[in-house]
């Protein structure tokens, strides 16, 4: 399953690890020290300001194309194993698999139902108790009508 990558890639997962490591942080401040140490040789001049804007810049400008690539590849990782988790448990929508592909205003419906079901689920006794999406007011109901009958038979 394992293919090779490409040149970008492997980069991408070297500098990705390499710059957020202690060593890449003690480099950076490295940097700062003798910038800031070559200040009075330089007699604080524009020249001298302008390297480390210039410089901080450059950096922060393809770490930006870096830290989404990692970004993107992390998610795309991370919401396959949460599809296969979806796909393999049986109580599960599998109407949630690729939600990320709805709207804001589809992701912000689907998000008011669980609220609802949140407060459904804070209704019940027992913590382990969940739902689905498909099943969780006729769950709800039918608890309601067992809990009711239970009682009414306990007067």
């Amino acid at each position: 399953m394992k293919q090779k990558k490409n040149l970008f890639e492997r980069f991408s997962n070297w500098a990705t690890a390499a710059t957020g490591s202690s060593a890449a942080f003690m480099i950076a401040i490295g940097a700062i020290v003798i910038w800031l140490a070559t200040g009075p040789v330089a007699k604080y001049s524009d020249t001298w300001q302008l390297i480390i804007n210039t410089g901080t810049t450059i950096v922060t400008f393809l770490m930006v194309f870096l830290i989404q690539k990692s970004q993107n590849k992390d998610s795309k990782a991370i919401h396959l194993k949460l599809n296969e988790l979806l796909a393999a448990h049986e109580g599960a929508s599998n109407r949630m698999v690729d939600i990320e592909d709805l709207t804001e205003k589809e992701l912000d419906h689907l998000h008011q139902f669980y609220q609802q079901l949140s407060d459904l689920a804070e209704d019940e006794d027992d913590i382990t108790c969940t739902h689905s999406i498909d099943a969780a007011d006729e769950n709800h109901k039918l608890k309601a009508v067992r809990y009711k009958k239970s009682a009414a038979k306990g007067k």
